[in-house]
């Protein structure tokens, strides 16, 4: 049977639509990132499959979110932090790029800690050391994005991300989770306040801040700002990324939780990420304790990485300041290097960051959702009625998650 001009397009309409995917992708590298190895691992060996259901809700929310984002960016032409600067007064700039930044800071420590835990597990590197290492690597991979562009980096930080799949997914399928446990997880609950403490730093740890500034930035720097016909393929495609990205990120999540359900539970001494590693070599083996330590190591350089991006993209949206990506990478690299080398209890820093994230989060989600809620900014792309009481309840359950992490450590 002869094909039409329109089956022989099929394939090249395919090849042309998936060559669009990517800025997702990128993002999704905040919700892979050491904070959530440390906050997921922590949840399996304490509490089992009990918070299965807490990763599956947070990547429904994160979805959400991060399609809002992008939808923003391509539908004005800003990103985030450039709209928010044309509706806020200087002081009210000021102030918010003071706590994002705070926040940045506290994303690169999280994020370079993690990669000097890696490369210490996998070459008895000194922490100050990886770090150090850390720092430079995430700055080669800036370049890539400062010199060659958007599309290489989105290739590096895509690779990166599937060294963390893998890293992470191998777990699974070494050592299978039980299939009445992980549908009993689904099904919402908590054991106590140190349930509910662990389940809001799950979900600090996975809707991040700058992920969230970041995305609208990389959809309208990846696409432009489309109109008419142009911008509902672009939606389309947008929503297929976004789709993508958080179902990898989740499974990538449910991997880390699952490891530790399935192999950790009980045991004492792996209420650290080194302890966790030590104890997956012994259960399951070098090989799987190997692709653990490789998949935090691409975490901690991709995230790092992105989050130093996030951070140009914040500051040049609300004070219209730019100052080289490499000199911003030495600043907020500096207070992850001092904490490394005064010697702070690499897992204790890791928790102080998802505290000072928490922190941030309000500060994204309330501006994202008022202003993809404008008909007079969005137009006919606004949000239904229905996405915008689904996006205020996200937004809420979100923070009052945070607010209770953030009561809970100070309580305890």
């Amino acid at each position: 049977m002869a094909l039409t001009e329109a089956d022989r397009s099929k394939p090249a309409r395919f090849r042309a639509g998936t060559a669009l995917l990517g800025p997702a992708f990128v993002a999704a590298i905040a919700y892979v990132d050491p904070g959530n190895v440390a906050a997921n691992v922590s949840a399996g060996a304490q509490f089992g499959y009990l918070l299965v259901w807490v990763i599956v809700a947070a990547n429904l929310m994160a979805a959400l979110v991060q399609y809002l984002s992008a939808k923003l960016g391509l539908v004005t032409g800003l990103s985030l932090p450039e709209a928010m600067r044309e509706r806020m007064p200087r002081g009210g700039r000021l102030a918010y790029w003071a706590q994002a930044e705070l926040v940045a800071v506290a994303t690169d420590l999280a994020e370079v800690v993690g990669g000097a835990i890696a490369l210490n597990l996998l070459f008895r590197l000194p922490l100050l050391a990886g770090g150090l290492i850390t720092g430079v690597v995430s700055m080669a991979l800036l370049l890539v994005q400062d010199r060659r562009g958007q599309r290489p980096f989105e290739r590096v930080v895509t690779g990166l991300l599937a060294i963390i799949a893998i890293g992470f997914l191998a777990s699974v399928f070494v050592e299978p989770p039980d299939a009445a446990g992980l549908f009993g997880g689904l099904v919402p609950g908590f054991d106590g306040s140190e349930s509910v403490l662990i389940a809001a730093a799950m979900l600090g740890a996975t809707v991040m801040p700058h992920a969230v500034y970041l995305h609208s930035g990389l959809a309208r720097d990846r696409h432009g700002h489309p109109e008419g016909s142009r911008l509902k393929r672009m939606l389309r495609i947008t929503r297929v990324d976004v789709g993508l990205a958080m179902l990898l990120a989740g499974a990538v999540n449910l991997s880390m939780l699952l490891l530790a359900a399935v192999n950790l539970q009980g045991l004492s001494g792996v209420d650290s990420i080194a302890g966790a590693h030590a104890a997956v070599a012994t259960t399951l083996g070098g090989a799987v304790a190997l692709l653990f330590a490789l998949g935090l190591l691409a975490s901690g350089l991709a995230s790092t990485s992105v989050g130093a991006y996030a951070g140009a993209m914040i500051m040049q949206g609300l004070l219209r300041k730019r100052i080289p990506i490499l000199l911003r990478r030495l600043i907020t690299l500096a207070p992850a290097i001092v904490v490394l080398a005064i010697g702070v209890d690499p897992s204790r820093a890791l928790v102080v960051s998802q505290v000072v994230l928490s922190f941030g989060i309000p500060f994204a989600l309330i501006p994202l959702v008022r202003l993809t809620s404008d008909r007079r900014l969005l137009g006919d792309a606004v949000n239904h009625r229905v996405t915008t009481a689904l996006a205020w309840l996200v937004a809420a359950v979100i923070v009052v998650l945070n607010v209770a992490l953030l009561y809970l450590t100070f309580a305890g």
